[in-house]
């Protein structure tokens, strides 16, 4: 799957990961490989994610938006 996280001025992360966990606006959930497409406001909180080569990042977010299509994820930050 393909993580991009992205604000009005910058790229913060775009990566190959395997799953994600997002602060939504009604609880956090996770999104892993295949998952329906999707789309969600974000509350101010953290993004986890597993890299492909298993390791771990995480990015603090002020709140957003994050659309889920066909393996990739795309969140974009207030």
């Amino acid at each position: 799957m393909t993580l991009k996280i992205i604000s009005a001025t910058d790229i913060i992360y775009e990566g190959e990961v395997t799953s994600v966990t997002l602060p939504g606006a009604l609880g956090s959930f996770t999104v892993l490989h295949g998952h329906a497409s999707l789309v969600s406001t974000l509350t101010g909180g953290t993004i986890e994610f597993t890299l492909a080569d298993s390791g771990r990042d995480s990015r603090d977010i002020p709140g957003g938006l994050a659309d889920i299509d066909r393996d990739v994820i795309s969140v974009c930050i207030y």
